[in-house]
């Protein structure tokens, strides 16, 4: 004899904490953790950084397209970095803003607790914040200062717009306009 039935209450009711939200995060993070045992950090980060390139292109051209420009601003860049992370549960916020630099701090990453120990993982934040500042200004130069994912209390990135000697001199990724 064949049971059916049209759902399954007692599982349903079950306090399992299993979301797409969580689950996508958790499968980020368990990712990230198998590339870098795998290959290492410096090489995780690679692959992250490959992706993080296509979502900046695509997150680039969907902001252009929304505010109907062909090229954003040095503010537009700006506050597009900080609208796309709080629009994935990010906490970003502007710390000083020149024709040379942004800074910004960061109080939540989006990854939330599956950050920690996955330093890889914020290649996406550099790629996607480096690709947007290159192909709207010409150049960028992105500096990790601080992570969560390091263990530091919030993050601190610095996007250099021009290759200054202080761009130059500190220790990130450069981007080119494409």
């Amino acid at each position: 004899m064949i049971e059916t039935r049209a759902q399954l209450p007692v599982i349903q009711d079950l306090p399992v904490p299993l979301e797409r939200d969580v689950f996508l995060r958790t499968l980020l993070r368990e990712l990230s953790g198998t590339l870098q045992d795998v290959v290492g950090v410096d090489e995780a980060a690679g692959f992250v950084s490959v992706v993080g390139q296509r979502i900046g292109d695509q997150i680039n051209q969907s902001y252009r397209t929304a505010l109907e420009v062909d090229q954003l601003d040095r503010r537009q860049v700006a506050d597009v970095l900080v609208d796309l992370k709080r629009r994935i549960q990010g906490d970003f916020f502007i710390i000083e803003e020149s024709e040379e630099k942004i800074v910004l701090g960061n109080r939540a990453c989006p990854f939330a607790e599956k950050v920690a120990g996955r330093p890889s993982l914020c290649m996406m934040t550099s790629n996607v914040f480096g690709v947007i500042a290159a192909e709207n200004l010409g150049y960028s130069k992105v500096a990790l200062e601080e992570a969560i994912a390091r263990g530091d209390e919030g993050c601190r990135i610095v996007v250099y717009l021009q290759p200054t000697d202080e761009a130059l001199a500190a220790e990130g990724r450069e981007y080119f306009q494409g």
